[in-house]
């Protein structure tokens, strides 16, 4: 049996399941826990024929539960579940989960504490899971609080921390949680939590100057201080990023000149964690790993080796990596040198749009150090959402012209998006093949990226459909997915009036959902006696898009609605 992780999305209660079919299973008991710390023993799932999608066998009622956690605008991470081979049997195993389990203590401070002791005593991951009848990532989750101090630590096992508070500190510097437990402590002053807690460690662009390795005199934009002049932070992120990576260049040097194996530089963001690393003497081969926070804090860890490295170490084999030669320039005389050609290019590519609309589109294609673009995934929260939008015919559409501008460039037809590639070619390689394009060809794939990268449910949606007159009439029709999904008796019977006229929706004013949506569908079809009615579009699809009613709620009418208050503004 396998153990992974699985989205909501991929999940559908099984008919093998006893409780199949049956109204929504009392989890009250259960929800407060799932609220707090999330699903934590795996479901029994097997594959239901749809590719990347199961049926639950076993543990229906915490499906539900992290159902009911969604719906109430929580996080739900994916849900931990076991996947059964063909002649598993259902029962056997999930007995076999309870035991194991049940030997877990439910405190996660304390299944840290047992974890470390596991590894110090040289025991995989893996093994830990099968062990305990868990996922890996279960395991490492629970590892990740180690990075914790103490007292946050405490705090979650009180239960004054929620599990997504605790997760996103496990990420933070020790200096970082330090200034959370400032906040925490004192009852005037707000401490983040959740998402929030998340964007105060990552999000921000204010860099504090404590985390600087330069001296802040050589600094060449503004520093900005509170009124009191304690907290003092930079004001130009891409300033304040130029200087600290060259002095983390040199800092890497020193290391060097100080005869370490090596000195690792971690990307911006990566954790180094201790767990899968051996604590090794420098004359005995450690390296030096330097970590970089999102917010410029710079932490570094002496002596260590990965586990495969210390095993090879032990085992009197030679080191997988030699130690690197001193660089030709120097970390200052490489900044130096960078600048002025940097200053060269963009002064001449100033005066070449095209080739600047080239580079942006490569810079979007293949991402950067400077540019974050994030793909829509469309992630539907049913599966009968899915169907409906992967059977579009806009979407099918959508999908002939991607493949157009992949065969523009050469690329796999079969390649899910254009924009955010992290295999193939580097941007360089990409921006000298969009040179050989013509305008038009480049302008044709840029407007596919565009539309890859395009928010679900945004403004920018809203104002995009309506200057291009996008017209969805006799294209989208309406399927059972989006019948099943309106409930509302006012909102249906304003539908009946559309499209069978008022007489008939006064007529049935008073009859049940049920009843007020097959007098929609006969007439659309035809049916029952009743005039056919082609190309309905509802309100919901037209642009601009008009609501139904005036309780509002509809998050599509409210971004149209602020967009034309503006403008009047304007």
């Amino acid at each position: 049996m396998e153990l992974i992780h699985l989205d909501l999305t991929q999940l559908s209660v099984s008919p093998a399941n006893m409780r199949h079919g049956r109204k929504a299973p009392d989890i009250s008991d259960i929800l407060p826990s799932v609220r707090a710390r999330g699903i934590l023993m795996p479901l029994l799932v097997r594959p239901n024929g749809e590719e990347g999608h199961f049926e639950i066998v076993a543990g229906r009622r915490r499906y539900h539960a992290a159902l009911a956690v969604a719906e109430e605008g929580g996080t739900v991470e994916p849900l931990p579940c076991g996947i059964m081979d063909a002649g598993d049997d259902a029962s056997a195993l999930e007995a076999s989960l309870i035991e194991n389990i049940a030997r877990l203590d439910p405190d996660e401070v304390s299944q840290w504490e047992t974890f470390a002791r596991l590894v110090k005593e040289g025991r995989e991951i893996a093994d830990i899971a099968r062990t305990f009848g868990i996922t890996e990532l279960m395991v490492k989750r629970a590892l990740a609080l180690g990075n914790l101090l103490p007292r946050i630590r405490d705090l979650y096992r009180q239960e004054q921390i929620d599990a997504a508070s605790i997760r996103h500190l496990t990420l933070a510097t020790k200096a970082r949680q330090k200034e959370w437990l400032r906040l925490y402590a004192d009852k005037e002053a707000y401490a983040p939590t959740g998402q929030r807690l998340k964007q105060w460690l990552f999000g921000g662009q204010s860099i504090p100057t404590g985390v600087a390795l330069f001296d802040p005199a050589d600094y060449p934009a503004p520093i900005v201080a509170d009124l009191f002049g304690k907290d003092r932070y930079f004001s130009d992120a891409h300033a304040f990023w130029t200087l600290q990576n060259a002095a983390i260049d040199a800092l890497r040097e020193k290391y060097l000149a100080e005869e370490w194996q090596e000195a690792v530089i971690l990307e911006p963001g990566q954790h180094f964690h201790r767990w899968e690393h051996e604590k090794v003497r420098k004359a005995k081969g450690g390296k030096v790993y330097i970590t970089i926070s999102h917010q410029g804090e710079v932490e570094t860890h002496e002596g260590w080796l990965s586990q495969r490295e210390a095993k090879r170490l032990a085992n009197g084999e030679a080191s997988e990596a030699a130690k690197p030669p001193r660089p030709e320039v120097t970390a200052p005389l490489q900044n130096y040198i960078d600048l002025h050609r940097h200053a060269a290019a963009r002064d001449a590519l100033a005066d070449a749009p095209g080739a600047a609309l080239r580079l942006m589109l490569a810079h979007i294609m293949v991402r950067s150090s400077l540019w974050r673009v994030q793909i829509e995934e469309q992630r539907a929260v049913t599966p009968a959402i899915r169907e409906s939008i992967e059977t579009s015919p806009f979407e099918a559409a959508f999908d002939g012209k991607r493949r157009a501008a992949l065969a523009l460039l050469n690329l796999d037809p079969e390649t899910p998006t254009i924009a955010g590639r992290h295999g193939g070619e580097g941007l360089p390689d990409l921006f000298r093949r969009l040179l050989t394009l013509s305008d038009t060809e480049v302008m044709t794939i840029l407007a596919i990226v565009m539309g890859e990268t395009l928010e679900t449910g945004s403004a920018e949606a809203e104002v995009v459909g309506v200057h291009l007159n996008v017209d969805m009439g006799g294209v989208w029709q309406p399927d059972d997915a989006f019948f099943n999904l309106i409930r509302d008796r006012g909102v249906v019977n304003a539908m009946v009036a559309e499209v069978a006229g008022p007489s008939v929706a006064e007529a049935n004013a008073g009859e049940k959902v049920k009843v007020q949506k097959a007098v929609i569908h006969d007439t659309l079809s035809g049916n029952n006696g009743r005039a056919k009615v082609d190309g309905w579009l509802p309100r919901w699809f037209r642009f601009p898009v008009a609501a139904y009613t005036d309780r509002g709620g509809f998050r599509t009418a409210a971004h149209w609605a602020r967009l034309e208050s503006n403008s009047g503004e304007a």
